[in-house]
């Protein structure tokens, strides 16, 4: 069942955050290699629940500005625009996160559940919102995303990860 963030439940993802799965999501993240994107929005696509990605737009969760700049791509704007190719839906990077918000990595589930992660919506948001990112481990950066799209319009909200972490 699609995650929605009035559930509190986690994000649908294809896979586990494990093996070869974290492989490719570090490749992507760490290595510098946009094109695991294409492989991770395949078996998103693929796998994905009837319905989930058959009407709405895609919006990436945003990453850290300076992360972005480093890396010099934003993996979830990558990837949403891959399974925008393969889906047909289209792609809005409408969500921004201001330099305040705290780095994830490393960070506790309390920590990451409590901080404030400074995403807000430019631009406008209408009718059904897909939210994609790469990994989800506490759901917390997904959840922000969440509350900024409704608070902007969204009619409703689901969100899907290439992976996510269990328990």
């Amino acid at each position: 069942m699609p995650w929605l963030p009035s559930g509190g439940g986690f994000p649908w993802a294809p896979v586990e955050y494990d093996g070869p799965a974290r492989a490719l999501v570090h490749a992507l993240k760490f290595a510098a290699r946009p094109g695991a994107a294409g492989v991770m929005a395949a078996q998103i696509a693929a796998n994905a629940p009837p319905g989930l990605l058959a009407s709405g737009t895609l919006v990436p969760a945003p990453a850290h500005p300076a992360r972005a700049r480093r890396r010099g791509f934003d993996q979830a704007a990558v990837l949403a625009r891959r399974l925008g190719g393969r889906t047909g839906l289209p792609v809005a990077a409408v969500l921004m996160r201001s330099s305040r918000g705290g780095r994830q990595v490393g960070a506790g589930r309390g920590a990451r559940l409590s901080r404030d992660l400074g995403i807000a919506v430019r631009g406008t948001i209408e009718g059904r919102v897909v939210l994609v990112d790469d990994v989800c481990t506490t759901g917390a950066t997904l959840a922000a995303c969440a509350r900024a799209v409704q608070e902007a319009g969204a009619e409703s909200v689901a969100a899907v990860t290439y992976a996510r972490v269990l328990g």
